[in-house]
C-alpha cells in the first residue's frame, strides 16, 4: 500500500502511533524519576506539532518543549492549561507576554530579561516558571560564567514573583564519536548545577538532547529534551532501528507522466544527466518547492514500482525525473515513495542526508507547506 493520496500530487504521511511508541522507547530506557521533555518546536520537526506533542504524551513525556512564543501559544490552545511547555529560545518583549498568555516555562540567562519577567508576572496573575540557561561549550544562549547563573538561580528562587523551575544547558557534540568535549560540557554544568539543586530542591537540571540521552544515564539528571529521536530519526545520522526507533514520516507521490529518451537525449534545466542508452523516464510532480531540495539532482533514488530508481536531471520547483530503465513497465499513475518503504525496499532521511552532506533534522523541516499532512496511528 503506498499511502498516496489520489488527491493530492504529494502527501507526507505521519505515523503519530510511531512517535507514541519511540517515546515509551526513550522512556523505558531513562534513569529512575527522570521526566522526558518532548521537543516540537518547528512544527514537530516538520511532522505536525500538535498531532506529535499528543503522540508524546501518550507514550510517557511529561511536557513538551519548544522555540517560540507562538509555538506555545498555539499549544496551549491545544492541550488546555495542564502539560507544562517550555520555551527554550530568546523573546522579545512583545512575545514575552505571548508567553506569558501561553503560560508557558521560560529560558532566562540575562538579568535584564530576569527583571522584565518578574515584572510582567503579576499582570497574568500567575508565577512564571523559569529555568535558568549555562552556557556549558555551546556557545549560543546562556550564561557562560558560573557565577552569573548561580546569582540569577538564587534571585528567581528569592523573588516572590517568579518561581525558579530549573537549570539547563546544551550539548555542542553529543552525536559525535568524540566525547572529549562532551564530557568536559558535562563536568562543567555537574559542578555547578548540583550545589544549586542541593540549596533549592525541586529545581529540574537538564542537559540532554536525544543523542546524549541514548549515550547513558550518567547524562540524564532530572530530565532530558528529546527531539529527533521521537519521529524516529537517527540522533547519530545513521540507522535508527538500530536503537528501535521506527521513522515516523513518508512521502509519497506518484508517476504522472512517462516517456521514451533516446541515448544521448536529456532531461531538465541545464541538461544536467543525459541518456547513456534508450530508457523511459517518469516525471514525478514534487520538486524543490515542496522542499525536496534542489541538491539531490543526480545524487539520490526514489522507489517506483517496489524498485530504487534513480534520479536523474535536475530537480526543478515542481517537478524531477527518475530514469525507470531501458525496460519501462511502470504506468502513468503508478505510486512513487521519496521518502519510506515500498515493496520491501526503503528510502531514509538518512540517505537523503548523506546525499546532501548535512543532517536528517533538515529532510522533514524542510518540507513546505504547500506538502498537506495526513496522520495515522
Amino acid at each position: 500500500m503506498s499511502g498516496h493520496d489520489p488527491f493530492q500530487r504529494v502527501t507526507a504521511i505521519v505515523d503519530v502511533g510511531a512517535v507514541e511508541r519511540n517515546c515509551a522507547r526513550l522512556r523505558s530506557g531513562l534513569a529512575p524519576g527522570t521526566e522526558l521533555c518532548a521537543v516540537v518546536k518547528g512544527d514537530g520537526y516538520g511532522h505536525g506539532m500538535g498531532e506529535c506533542g499528543d503522540a508524546a504524551l501518550r507514550g510517557g513525556a511529561t511536557r513538551l518543549a519548544v522555540a517560540t512564543a507562538t509555538e506555545a501559544f498555539e499549544l496551549r490552545e491545544r492541550l488546555g492549561a495542564e502539560v507544562p511547555v517550555f520555551i527554550t529560545g530568546a523573546l522579545t518583549g512583545a512575545e514575552l507576554d505571548v508567553a506569558l498568555q501561553a503560560r508557558a516555562e521560560l529560558t532566562v540567562w540575562r538579568p535584564d530579561f530576569f527583571a522584565a519577567v518578574a515584572e510582567r508576572a503579576s499582570m497574568f496573575g500567575f508565577r512564571p516558571r523559569l529555568h535558568v540557561k549555562h552556557d556549558s561549550g555551546m556557545g549560543r544562549l546562556g550564561d557562560r560564567e558560573a557565577g552569573g547563573v548561580v546569582r540569577l538561580a538564587d534571585a528567581a528562587a528569592a523573588d516572590e514573583r517568579v518561581e525558579l523551575a530549573g537549570i539547563w544547558t546544551h550539548f555542542a557534540t553529543a552525536d559525535e564519536e568524540d566525547e572529549t568535549f562532551l564530557r568536559a560540557q558535562l563536568d562543567a554544568f555537574r559542578a555547578l548545577a548540583e550545589p544549586l539543586a542541593e540549596r533549592h530542591p525541586g529545581v529540574l537540571l537538564h542537559a540532554a538532547n536525544s543523542a546524549a540521552t541514548l549515550r547513558g544515564p550518567e547524562f540524564h539528571f532530572a530530565m532530558v529534551r528529546c527531539g529527533i529521536a521521537l519521529y524516529g530519526l537517527d540522533p547519530f545520522g545513521r540507522d535508527p532501528a538500530a536503537h528501535g526507533f521506527e521513522a515516523a514520516l513518508s512521502l509519497h507521490t506518484y508517476v504522472a507522466d512517462v516517456k521514451r529518451i533516446g541515448a544521448g537525449e536529456s532531461v531538465g534545466y541545464g541538461r544536467s544527466w543525459r541518456a547513456p542508452v534508450d530508457t523511459w523516464v517518469g516525471v514525478l510532480p514534487v520538486g524543490y518547492g515542496d522542499g525536496f531540495r534542489r541538491g539531490l539532482s543526480n545524487r539520490c533514488e526514489v522507489l517506483v514500482g517496489g524498485a530504487r530508481r534513480p534520479l536523474v536531471g535536475t530537480i526543478s520547483m515542481d517537478n524531477l525525473t527518475v530514469d525507470l530503465g531501458p525496460g519501462g513497465g511502470v504506468e502513468v499513475g503508478a505510486p512513487a515513495v521519496l521518502i519510506g518503504e515500498q515493496d520491501g525496499e526503503r528510502v531514509s532521511a538518512e540517505e537523503l542526508a548523506v546525499a546532501l552532506g548535512t543532517i536528517n533534522y533538515e529532510i522533514p523541516c524542510g518540507l513546505s507547506a504547500r506538502v498537506p499532512r495526513a496522520y495515522r496511528t
